[in-house]
């Protein structure tokens, strides 16, 4: 009598979740990171495309008719060619191609201005981690002083040296928000250094550059990542202060922020969508730019990696 040898096999295990594989799984599975998606997604979308889906362009006088200024919501321009959706402003400018063209200039300075203070302060805070002495004293000193003053402040102070023009408030954004980014990155590499991967590599006599930038930075990258996102809310918020209170961007680029400041005059005479439409606009684009950020904290923090 033969008895039959029944062999289990074993599943195949599937592969091993890669990094990125988890935080789009993780940032996938909350509703509020992906409404903050979309909120960013359209903002950068009619941002970049503002060119060609804006009913008109608001910053060519030969196409702006004095008689339509002012207009309400829903209103058709005087010779029938338009309908302005969201009213007009002053200037009879269409207010929906104005928002568009405004949130190209928020977007344009608070990016670039958050990518090079995410640069230069990630290279300062890993240089005062890994050498220490003096050169750790010296940084976060400036650091300090310059974080015990309200970033408006230092702003106002660098625009009424250097006057307006875009490139003088992106200057003015990098000083403000440099010393954020030196601070976190000296604590993630002060973690690092201790490291073995760091240890090895000083063995093998490589230099300091190659060290810094090759091994210990991108190994502080996320909780850096995790705060140029939610410092891309604060420079939006930052740069439509300073163009609200005159000092930002000129008026041959106006942004968000200039544009409520336009209509702020009239609101107490009942035209309130010149500053409510872009007030909207702007808060919309800082609650996106949040949600992604506060998200993309949590899947990044360490202690939440399973």
């Amino acid at each position: 009598m033969t008895h039959a040898v029944i062999t289990d096999t074993p599943a195949a295990l599937p592969p091993p979740e890669t990094p990125w594989q988890r935080l789009r799984r993780e940032f996938m599975a909350s509703k509020l990171a992906m409404f903050g998606l979309l909120l960013l997604l359209l903002a950068v979308g009619a941002a970049v495309l503002a060119p060609w889906i804006s009913p008109q362009n608001p910053y060519d006088i030969g196409k702006l008719d004095i008689f339509d200024s002012k207009l309400p919501p829903g209103s058709a321009a005087a010779d029938g060619s338009i309908t302005y959706w969201l009213g007009t402003d002053g200037q009879a400018r269409d207010l929906l191609s104005a928002i568009f063209y405004g949130l190209r200039t928020s977007l344009l300075v608070s990016g670039v201005s958050v990518a090079a203070a995410l640069a230069i302060g990630s290279v300062a805070g890993l240089a005062a981690a890994y050498f220490g002495g003096w050169i750790d004293a010296l940084v976060m000193r400036i650091v300090d002083i310059q974080l015990s003053f309200p970033a408006i402040l230092v702003a106002l102070i660098l625009l009424a040296v250097l006057g307006k023009g875009v490139d003088k408030v992106i200057i003015a954004l990098i000083v403000v928000q440099w010393a954020y980014f030196a601070r976190a990155a000296r604590g993630a590499a002060l973690v690092e250094r201790g490291k073995e991967y760091v240890e090895a590599a000083q063995c093998m006599s490589l230099g300091w550059r190659r060290v810094l930038l090759r091994h210990m930075l991108p190994n502080c990258m996320p909780p850096l990542i995790v705060i140029a996102t939610i410092d891309l809310a604060h420079a939006i918020a930052l740069e439509s202060t300073l163009s609200f209170l005159g000092v930002g961007v000129p008026v041959t680029e106006p942004s968000l922020g200039m544009l409520i400041a336009n209509g702020f005059e009239f609101l107490l005479s009942g035209h309130y969508w010149i500053s409510f439409f872009p007030g909207i606009a702007l808060a919309l684009s800082i609650v996106g730019i949040n949600l992604v950020g506060d998200h993309l904290r949590d899947v990044l923090n360490p202690h939440n990696a399973h």
